[in-house]
């Protein structure tokens, strides 16, 4: 049976000293198209709000548009990392979506003074981390920022269908289904492709 996530590893950190503990999550690594999107949440201590938060792929829509609202109204701090196709094409996607997450939380205040984060440690980031394995589904605050995360990206890829509507995006949110790979196909990569992806870089070889 799947864990629940709670308040463990931000209570050893509170324990330490530490005051204002960020957990960390990104989304959107694997799509073909759209941006990856990282958040980081700042929860208040003994968060009960939050009772039957999930990691955002245990979610469906509506719950996890509930708790994105929810995060939003309850959270100390919440901040979110955008990085486009463009860059994640220049740096890699790994690469993107720890920029991601030094943006997040850049955009933390109060500013964070503890991060818990899944599989990516911020070297670049003077603050204490702690890397947690499959923290969006053990650490609270990890969960809240997944599901920040995910809302947003999908929002994104949904303005994206309206803009080019001929891929789906709606639909797919950018990643490499067969509808998604006939219609890159038929009409070629449009700006939001990560051309430095594969199936990209095919689809774009086939119309030059």
């Amino acid at each position: 049976m799947p864990l629940t996530p709670d308040e463990v590893f931000e209570c050893e950190a509170w324990t330490r000293g530490f005051r204002r503990v960020a957990g960390l999550d990104e989304v959107g690594c694997g799509p073909l198209a759209g941006p990856v999107v990282a958040a980081a949440v700042i929860l208040p201590r003994r968060c009960r709000a939050l009772i039957g938060l999930r990691d955002s792929k245990r979610l469906n829509k509506l719950q996890r548009e509930r708790f994105y609202e929810l995060i939003r109204r309850v959270a100390v701090g919440c901040g979110v990392g955008i990085i486009d196709a463009k860059v994640i094409d220049a740096v890699n996607i790994r690469q993107a979506a720890r920029l991601a997450m030094e943006y997040a939380v850049r955009q933390l205040s109060p500013p964070p003074d503890f991060l818990i984060l899944d599989a990516i440690r911020l070297p670049q980031v003077r603050i204490e981390q702690r890397m947690v394995i499959k923290g969006d589904g053990l650490c609270l605050s990890v969960a809240a920022a997944s599901v920040i995360a995910k809302v947003t990206r999908d929002r994104l890829m949904a303005e994206a269908d309206v803009r080019f509507p001929q891929y789906g995006f709606l639909a797919h949110k950018g990643y490499g289904t067969a509808e998604h790979l006939r219609r890159l196909r038929r009409y070629g990569p449009c700006t939001l492709h990560r051309r430095s992806f594969r199936p990209v870089r095919k689809a774009e070889t086939r119309w030059a």
